[in-house]
């Protein structure tokens, strides 16, 4: 790639499912990494030093911010009454303007190779969202397609017949950031990101493309449950 990567990691929530008293980022997985140290390793791993991080932080974000002193930060304000559209939307317009930028929950633990599936769509300066296609949960973010394709619906209340799940990965084109930026501002303060995503597809006919992962592992740890998994996998 022609211009370092740029990856924003949205690690400002509570985390209250979770029942942990730091932010879930900062949970520690049973192979001693926390799960936003094994993301910046998988970013690191997948992209070397060719790419730049912007953490998106709330929720005791000094204790982040010190354990992690080699990325920059941003910080959410109003992290205790915005859900993650908010997050996302200052992550972004503090990016370089046609840029295209990588971005993570930062609650997702993760097999590497997901990058490697997304590499394509960031090398063309695709917008996508990686996807799992084994498994479509109620609680989860469901996607639909188009006759081409693309990402039709995504959102917890899909119309159409969910094809499975997005997984909090994704990546917006240099070319589309504006418009999704502009979608995200458009946003109930209470939205997830997805909805951003999902308004500009209906209303602009953003091209998404969706990007199948299901043969690697990923887990949105929400519960402890979700946090055995993680670790079962590990």
């Amino acid at each position: 790639m022609a211009a370092a990567l740029q990856a924003v990691i949205l690690a400002a929530g509570l985390g209250t499912r979770l029942g942990r008293p730091l932010p879930k980022p900062l949970t520690r997985l049973e192979d001693g990494r926390t799960i936003m140290g094994q993301q910046l390793d998988n970013l690191r791993s997948a992209f070397g030093e060719e790419h730049r991080v912007l953490v998106v932080v709330g929720f005791k974000y000094e204790v982040v911010m010190e354990t992690f002193p080699d990325v920059t930060f941003a910080y959410n304000e109003s992290y205790d009454q915005t859900n993650t559209n908010r997050s996302l939307l200052k992550a972004l317009r503090l990016t370089q303007p046609g840029q295209g930028v990588l971005w993570m929950n930062g609650d997702v633990v993760f097999d590497p190779a997901i990058l490697d599936a997304l590499r394509p769509a960031v090398a063309a300066d695709r917008t996508a969202v990686c996807v799992n296609t084994a498994t479509t949960a109620d609680e989860e973010v469901k996607y639909t397609v188009d006759d081409r394709g693309l990402v039709a619906e995504l959102s917890k209340t899909v119309r159409g017949r969910a094809l499975g799940e997005a997984i909090g990965i994704n990546y917006v084109a240099g070319r589309d950031k504006a418009t999704l930026v502009r979608h995200l501002a458009a946003c109930d303060e209470q939205d997830y990101f997805e909805r951003g995503l999902e308004t500009a597809i209906a209303v602009d006919g953003l091209e998404v493309s969706p990007v199948d992962i299901t043969a690697h592992f990923a887990v949105e740890v929400d519960f402890p449950d979700d946090l055995e998994r993680a670790n079962a996998r590990g």
